[in-house]
């Protein structure tokens, strides 16, 4: 098992979305889009479960809407597509507990016979709280306010998924249903961007 005993996560506070260096901003609509991916592991330290190791991408989803309307995200449908233009959806629950529970490559199961396995069953409980806690889950975003949570990306066999990835965000809806013109964000420009001073 790829996890920490006794660690419990505490979702980051989103930073004002304009200021991180991956973010689309539409002025005209009042929405900024922006991303923070966990991929190095001081930032994936506030995780118990090492997901880098089984090939999952964490990346921190930060939806501002600067409108005195709300906007809907029921229905919006976010993508990581690659360089060589692989796309990527963000994982499911099921996607991720079965990854966390796969047993590790190498081992020999007791028995030959192949009984089926429940994809739950061997994730434990506080692993599955992580999984229920961290993941981006607002349906909406109310006026002057912030949506933040992970999306996690099966980024497994791609040695550099973030060079020359963009990360394409659709079905965002304003207060009247009207769908917002789509976001798009290069991850380059989080690649790119000068080091945070500690």
């Amino acid at each position: 098992m790829v996890c920490l005993a006794g660690k419990h996560f505490v979702m980051p506070a989103a930073q004002p979305a304009k200021t991180y260096p991956a973010h689309d901003e539409h002025p005209s609509e009042a929405v900024t889009l922006a991303l923070d991916p966990y991929d190095m592991a001081d930032k994936a330290n506030i995780f118990s479960i090492h997901y880098g190791d089984v090939g999952l991408m964490p990346i921190f989803v930060v939806i501002a809407n600067d409108g005195a309307q709300p906007i809907a995200l029921a229905g919006m449908k976010a993508e990581l597509v690659t360089a060589d233009q692989t796309k990527i959806p963000p994982a499911t629950d099921d996607d991720l507990y079965r990854r966390v529970s796969r047993p590790t490559t190498g081992s020999i199961s007791p028995n030959p016979l192949p009984w089926p396995k429940k994809a739950k069953g061997s994730v434990s409980k506080e692993a599955m709280d992580e999984i229920q806690n961290s993941q981006f889950a607002a349906k909406a975003v109310e006026p002057h306010g912030t949506q933040s949570g992970f999306m996690f990306f099966d980024v497994s066999g791609i040695s550099t998924p973030l060079a020359g990835a963009h990360f394409y965000l659709t079905g965002v809806r304003d207060a009247k249903g009207n769908e917002l013109m789509y976001f798009e964000v290069s991850l380059e420009k989080y690649l790119s961007a000068p080091a945070k001073p500690n």
